[in-house]
């Protein structure tokens, strides 16, 4: 028997009968606890705006290479370095020297090679562990600019578990490694290095605990170390919406201490899939540097994406700082290192993402840009396209496609941008009618150059054919005046022996690549619509072959339906 629904199944006042009704799950709920909200009712950060990008840096030759089944080598390595310093990158995580003898050789490499400009400033990374700190720095000689970052596990449960250390002890072994840090940082001749903690696991620790934490680190360095501060706050696993991520960003951005010296950065991932979210909000909530990898490569779910944080910027016409005018070739060379395809719905830089299919959008699209390229303006105001794709290296080829979902819009519209012919609305949707048929029964996407194929063969091929007992294909004559084919078309419509109604003729000059005239042609037979197309050099010649096809389809259609009813 099924259960009915109860007024406990639905929402209070909204009667069953109005909606789905839904099911408790199966699903082990009681296994998770919700997470325990910092609680900022005066939050500001709802009310702000995003007007300049923050400072970027990139980790994708460490936090990301780290998550490769194939990690790059040195080639593929200097090759995500070369293209992240000529996209704008100014600050570059290369690695983690003490962990792996690749990381420390390729640092080497850069330094070697001469490879590291003089406006990028490096960063690696090292835990606060023995003498792991030293060896970092020493790994850094002959580098001109460094951020060292030095961090410890902070969480509640690493503490409990893993470390088996009280908050006391945790953040003493915060400042050991900060007060090596410090003494380093002028231990290597020519090489100034920034200092940076981060408290590893910050989303998984006490909100009051990670402010502690930082607070006492910034306080040793403050009144001994040289140049700006840096503490990096890392979503090191997602763990609640963007909305908490960015109350906590408010929070800790508050209370922070010595925070005119000190650069506030985050460092999202994507577990939960709001990694773009959460940097955004971080942004308007205080953070002045974000950490992330192109196209979100990174452990589990990645990194928070950096084009796609660059472009959301660019689109709301804010300067992104990273040039991303050939979105493709830097797609290209990620794809290569990364040994990784990117998705062809990753946003702003996927395949498809500028494409349309459905037939209203097509139509939307080939309408705007239409009404673009006549008015000339300058701001961009294009249905279903949030940017022009010309900017990032795109053409308009692409964005209709054609298959069963696709309209006359999109039709015309490829027509028009990839032959220069114009069809009139009622040809276009006759043409259209017969592209449903043709997808629906190839189960697939028609090309462009399929497209032309199937419009040639159905409205001009017959417009230079011989057939036995009809007239010859040849141009017709115009009469002086506003009416000047009637005449014409009229007697060679009758030249057929068709019982016929001329509905129309269109006369246009279509451009590149045909630059011809075309003559769009329509005739009604026993309430059946037919139509030639004619493409030529001279007017009469179009015009003629155009009237040709419209009466040559009318009777090969009558021929067969006598033909059926003879059967």
């Amino acid at each position: 028997m099924t259960a009915q629904p109860t007024d406990a199944d639905t929402p209070q006042g909204t009667p069953a009968r109005d909606q789905g009704i839904q099911r408790h799950s199966a699903m082990p709920v009681r296994k998770y606890q919700p997470y325990q909200a910092v609680g900022l009712p005066d939050r500001g950060w709802p009310g702000r705006r995003a007007e300049q990008a923050p400072l970027w840096c990139s980790v994708d030759l460490r936090d990301g290479n780290q998550a490769l089944t194939d990690p790059m080598d040195i080639t593929r390595k200097r090759r995500m370095f070369d293209l992240l310093v000529a996209m704008g990158f100014k600050e570059i995580e290369v690695g983690f020297p003490t962990s792996s003898q690749d990381d420390h050789a390729f640092l080497r490499h850069l330094v070697d090679t001469g490879a590291i400009p003089d406006d990028v400033v490096v960063q690696v990374m090292t835990p606060i562990r023995g003498d792991f700190i030293e060896r970092t720095v020493k790994a850094l000689e002959g580098v001109p600019r460094a951020v060292l970052q030095i961090f410890n596990p902070t969480s509640e449960v690493q503490r409990r578990l893993v470390f088996r250390k009280d908050r006391r002890q945790t953040t003493a072994m915060a400042l050991d490694g900060a007060e090596q840090a410090l003494k380093l940082q002028d231990s290597i001749p020519g090489t100034e290095i920034y200092l940076q903690y981060a408290p590893e696991s910050y989303t998984q620790t006490e909100p009051d605990y990670a402010l502690e934490l930082c607070n006492a680190v910034l306080d040793f360095w403050a009144p001994r170390a040289a140049h700006t501060l840096r503490i990096n706050l890392p979503s090191t696993v997602e763990v609640f919406p963007p909305q908490e991520f960015a109350d906590r960003i408010e929070y800790t951005h508050r209370n922070l201490l010595h925070r005119e010296r000190t650069i506030l950065s985050v460092h999202p991932h994507n577990d939960r899939g709001s990694g773009v979210a959460a940097a955004e909000l971080a942004v308007l909530a205080g953070a002045d540097r974000v950490e992330g990898t192109l196209f979100g490569n990174g452990e589990r779910s990645g990194n928070v994406c950096l084009v796609t944080l660059a472009m959301n910027l660019f689109s709301q016409g804010v300067d992104p700082m990273l040039d991303l005018s050939d979105i493709d070739g830097i797609r290209r060379i990620v794809e290569s290192c990364n040994q990784m395809p990117v998705p062809a719905r990753h946003p702003w830089a996927g395949d498809f993402v500028y494409t349309s299919f459905a037939g209203s959008h097509q139509d939307a699209i080939a309408k705007g840009l239409r009404a673009r390229e006549e008015s000339g303006q300058e701001v961009w105001d294009v249905p279903y396209l949030p940017i022009d794709p010309r900017d990032i290296g795109r053409d308009y080829q692409a964005l209709i496609r054609i298959n069963t979902q696709s309209g006359k819009g999109g039709i015309a519209h490829l027509l028009r941008t990839e032959y220069g012919i114009e069809l009139p609305r009622r040809l276009q949707i006759d043409f259209a009618a017969e592209m449903q048929a043709v997808c629906e029964e190839i189960g697939g996407e028609i090309t462009g150059d399929q497209l032309w194929e199937h419009f040639v063969e159905r409205y001009v091929a017959l417009g230079t054919e011989t057939v036995p007992g009809l007239p010859e294909p040849e141009p017709l004559a115009a009469e002086p005046g506003d009416t000047r084919w009637s005449g014409a078309t009229a007697e060679a419509v009758a030249g057929y022996g068709l019982d016929a109604v001329i509905q129309g003729l269109v006369v246009e000059r279509a451009g590149a690549p045909l630059n011809a005239v075309t003559a769009a042609f329509e005739i009604v037979v026993d309430s059946h619509s037919y139509w030639g197309v004619g493409i030529a050099q001279e007017e009469g010649t179009a015009v003629g072959r155009a009237v040709r096809v419209a009466c040559l389809r009318a009777l090969l259609d009558t021929e067969r339906a006598g033909l059926s009813e003879a059967r």
